[in-house]
């Protein structure tokens, strides 16, 4: 975290001419959290292990990726979390799916976030870990992925080829270039130097900004079960953009939470108990 305060310090103090290194860093730093005793607790509870990702963007090199589980159930449950974020801020989650004796709960740190060690991270090092997961531990009968979590558990099943059992998606981003631009604009880098940042983008990744849209990407079966929860005034994944999403994919389920925020979303009893339930039906 204080890595991030320091470059919106930097950043703030350059609107003229910001630096295009600073800005890159901006985006692809994820700021970490320390864990909390309650989390600490739970984390010693769990079988610990790593599994290794290729970084294909950044370091061009096998990483690692912290992860763990809980329970010995038949079926397996996987956790993706959000930016920013790591395993343990499904905690709540956590421990309401423990009371499933037919779950194992696997979670894990993606690449610069949590312990997982990595300076930068992206939407690909996320799917990725998925991917890894799925091929090297365990294939999940469901995936239940937050914020950018969302998106990468939709990337990784198509990439992968398989159906799942159920899908969950909470709050999920729809559109990441959008999401990129609500950053910039919150350290106040004009719309010109976005464009030679995102111009920047399209030189280092195969892909504009602009492709990983959900609303494009996604190529799931119809007859997928796929749950999706949201809240209405979500300001991190706009409604406007959700609603398309929904719209183009009729099939998916979705259930809106309102007063609860991006975040606080994964820590509201009504979210988590209506989780619970869908997994439970399934069995």
């Amino acid at each position: 975290m204080k890595r991030l305060k320091q470059l919106i310090g930097d950043l703030k103090q350059q609107p003229d001419k910001p630096d295009e290194a600073l800005m890159r860093e901006f985006i692809f730093y994820s700021p970490k959290m320390p864990l909390r005793l309650h989390q600490e607790q739970l984390i010693a509870e769990s079988k610990q292990f790593s599994l290794p990702v290729f970084d294909t963007y950044f370091t061009r090199s096998e990483i690692s990726i912290n992860c763990f589980s809980w329970g010995k159930g038949k079926r397996k449950v996987l956790l993706t979390h959000g930016w920013a974020s790591k395993a343990l801020d499904f905690y709540e989650l956590i421990v309401e799916l423990l009371k499933n004796d037919d779950l194992e709960i696997i979670a894990f740190d993606a690449p610069g976030n949590g312990s997982s060690v990595s300076e930068f991270s992206n939407l690909m090092l996320y799917a990725d870990s998925v991917k890894s997961i799925a091929l090297n531990y365990a294939q999940p009968d469901i995936l239940i992925g937050h914020s950018l979590g969302g998106m990468a558990n939709v990337i990784a099943l198509q990439e992968l080829g398989i159906q799942p059992e159920l899908l969950i998606s909470i709050a999920p981003l729809i559109r990441l270039k959008e999401n990129f631009e609500q950053s910039l604009d919150s350290v106040s880098i004009t719309s010109k130097d976005q464009e030679v940042f995102f111009t920047n983008f399209e030189q280092e990744f195969p892909v504009p900004a602009s492709y990983f849209n959900l609303t494009s990407l996604y190529q799931l079966k119809n007859d997928t079960n796929h749950f999706l929860a949201f809240d209405p005034e979500d300001h991190i994944s706009p409604y406007s953009f959700l609603q398309e999403f929904l719209i183009q994919n009729p099939a998916i389920v979705a259930q809106s939470f309102e007063h609860v925020g991006h975040y606080k979303i994964l820590k509201s009893v009504d979210v988590i108990e209506d989780i619970a339930q869908r997994i439970q039906i399934q069995s």
